[in-house]
């Protein structure tokens, strides 16, 4: 009897600078120039930066100062979300002639499995390749991919040949690419991360394959499972169509740091009340409220209360933070503050769809 490996088909489809590509498909002035989506004041903060703009080292959440700084001739553009929401949407569209199988990471990437698929396409690579035509046909913007055997290879192929370009990693080149790649490439691997396990001997996948599952648990804790297990190419994690809502936030950064609870309360009665229209809108309440406050030397700090039932309400939520403020005094100025909304009243219960195994002779 012959024995087949079995693997799923996944895509993973990422727009290339998508709110700055919208924005200058809106307004052709904005064409072939640097721009920056966000504020280039001295709170403001790039979101989004075109191909031209990266050219100069502008990036995402860079602040504004320095990106105007890298790039003098930047031009800055205020976000309109309305608007990329409702080109997300579009291009969602075309992904559900496809798919059913969508499970959107933004507005502007999302993986598609196509194991099985509604044109009956054996080749991922030849769906992901028309569905980037179509993107650029109809909606005038460019999308990259990746294609391989699960979600986390997928990931780290759309971004190879980007922009406007799409990486097959096939079942068979699946441990080689990861054996060669860089740590740092590594989806989930950050600059702190990446760090540590420079100062480990190991730089690319081979040294961490190298490595023991006890070995990367004592320097990584769980992370280190996980690390042992994507290196070695296992990830069973399954395209997931209806993603759990996990919270509702809202925040604000100041133009001028605060240094008196009395300022703070008045900032977080105003955040309170732009939460509880979120939550009405969404149709969402919760148990855990929590208070994020980030001081002028970027140090982040959260305090957290959960209650016996489930609420939505400004004055609730304002009366909670107001004593997650006052529990301990307020280490420094303060620039950020923010309200999150977890533990919510969202119908928790898991979608367990059976994976589908296909035989290795499929064509990627």
């Amino acid at each position: 009897m012959t024995n087949f490996t079995t693997y799923r088909k996944i895509i993973h489809i990422d727009m290339d600078a998508f709110y700055a590509s919208v924005e200058q498909l809106d307004n052709p002035e904005l064409r072939g120039k640097p721009v920056a989506v966000g504020g280039g004041s001295e709170r403001g903060v790039v979101a989004a930066a075109s191909y031209e703009a990266r050219k100069f080292n502008v990036r995402s959440a860079m602040s504004g100062v320095l990106a105007k700084k890298n790039c003098p001739h930047l031009i800055f553009v205020k976000p309109r979300f309305s608007r990329y929401k409702e080109i997300s949407q579009k291009i969602r569209t075309i992904f559900y002639e496809y798919t059913d199988l969508v499970e959107p990471l933004s507005l502007d990437e999302a993986f598609l499995d196509v194991t099985e698929n509604k044109k009956g396409n054996p080749s991922a690579s030849l769906i992901a390749k028309e569905i980037r035509q179509r993107i650029l046909d109809e909606l005038h913007l460019n999308a990259s991919a990746g294609i391989s055997v699960n979600k986390f290879v997928a990931k780290i192929a759309s971004d190879i040949n980007k922009p406007n370009g799409q990486k097959t990693i096939p079942p068979e080149e699946v441990i080689p690419f990861l054996e060669e790649l860089a740590i740092e490439k590594f989806f989930g691997i950050g600059k702190v991360t990446a760090s540590k396990m420079y100062s480990l001997g190991i730089f690319k996948g081979l040294d961490l394959k190298e490595k023991t599952e006890a070995f990367l648990m004592q320097h990584f804790k769980k992370s280190g499972s996980h690390y042992y297990k994507i290196v070695r190419g296992i990830q069973n994690s399954e395209v997931k169509p209806n993603r759990l809502r996990k919270s509702v936030a809202a925040e604000h950064t100041f133009v001028k740091n605060l240094t008196s609870e009395i300022f703070m309360l008045e900032k977080l009665e105003k955040i309170s009340g732009e939460l509880e229209q979120r939550l009405i809108h969404s149709k969402i309440s919760g148990k855990t409220i929590t208070l994020k406050i980030k001081y002028s030397d970027f140090k982040t700090q959260t305090r957290s209360k959960t209650i016996p039932y489930f609420v939505k309400e400004k004055a609730i939520i304002l009366e909670t933070v107001k004593e997650l403020l006052f529990q301990e005094k307020v280490m420094n100025s303060v620039r950020l503050l923010g309200i999150s909304v977890t533990n919510l009243n969202i119908n928790s219960k898991k979608i367990t769809e059976k994976p589908i195994l296909v035989q290795l002779q499929f064509e990627f």
